[in-house]
């Protein structure tokens, strides 16, 4: 998530350690914001978007690329594969 964070942040004009630093950052800021708060992701979502927003709009464009669907499918597949691997 980083990384491909990190490859927009620079294709969109950034240098390569300002574009990671940002990724890193952005990250870090909501893990403490949900892990403070004791929240769910989708609530602190609902207040930062608005309707029609550049929020909203980047977050529609990345689920309906497959994001959610990838981190899935990979977390599964690392359990399968270390489970194949111990038996």
């Amino acid at each position: 998530l980083i990384r491909a964070t990190t490859q927009g942040g620079i294709q969109l004009g950034f240098e390569a350690e300002a574009a990671q630093k940002l990724a890193v950052q952005t990250c870090l800021g909501s893990a403490k914001l949900l892990s403070e708060r004791q929240s769910h992701p989708e609530a602190e979502i609902d207040k930062v978007t608005t309707p029609m927003g550049c929020t909203i709009s980047g977050l529609n464009e990345m689920e309906h690329q497959g994001l959610s669907a990838a981190l899935i499918q990979g977390i599964l597949s690392s359990y399968h594969k270390i489970n194949e691997i111990k038996n």
